[in-house]
């Protein structure tokens, strides 16, 4: 009898390519996507709100309580670092994060997210062409207690920018989708693969 253990099979080779370690914009893409639904969420949250309470709740008011108010908003966000970061970002990071998923020949995680800056820049456009634009002229009101032609520009205030900011939280609504739909396949797929 010998004294040495029976020796043991040998585990069977692994099948298919080697595991591919993750790359520097794998690691980044994780993280890239979550700050982009994080920014697009505050962003669609906030339009949200003001189409669901705000306006609604500004109509009820006369129109010099309604201009003085919409002055003091637009000057708090106007005025307020956080909202720039977050409003800018919510287009900058979701073309990162394409830039980098196409780079990596991901290209199911990297079309979601050009849906989602092409929904982001719309909100962008509408905001830069019409809704400061719109706010500019209630600022060039003055005191509104003692403005000249006051109801003409909160009725045509209201006609346009109530609207468009409906408009604007549909586009940030598709746009978070969209990161959502690249969220979920950046997830899925196997780094071969993405």
């Amino acid at each position: 009898m010998s004294s040495f253990p029976p020796s043991r099979p040998a585990p069977p080779a692994p099948s298919g390519p080697p595991a591919q370690r993750p790359s520097a914009g794998d690691r980044a893409s994780g993280p890239l996507l979550v700050a982009s639904a994080l920014c697009t969420g505050l962003m669609a949250g906030l339009f949200f709100a003001y189409d669901i309470s705000v306006m609604p709740g500004l109509a009820e008011l006369d129109d010099r309580t309604y201009a003085t108010a919409m002055q003091r908003f637009n000057a708090m966000i106007d005025g307020n670092a956080l909202f720039g970061l977050v409003f800018v970002a919510a287009l900058c990071l979701p073309v990162v994060g394409a830039v980098v998923a196409l780079r990596g020949r991901r290209r199911a995680v990297g079309v979601p997210l050009i849906v989602a800056a092409a929904c982001y820049l719309a909100v962008l456009a509408i905001t830069v062409a019409v809704s400061l634009p719109l706010n500019a002229d209630l600022e060039a009101l003055g005191n509104p207690a003692t403005a000249q032609g006051l109801h003409a520009v909160i009725e045509d205030f209201k006609s346009v920018w109530v609207p468009l900011n409906v408009a604007r939280t549909v586009l940030c609504v598709l746009s978070l989708g969209a990161l959502c739909s690249a969220l979920i396949r950046h997830g899925r797929a196997p780094l071969s693969g993405r």
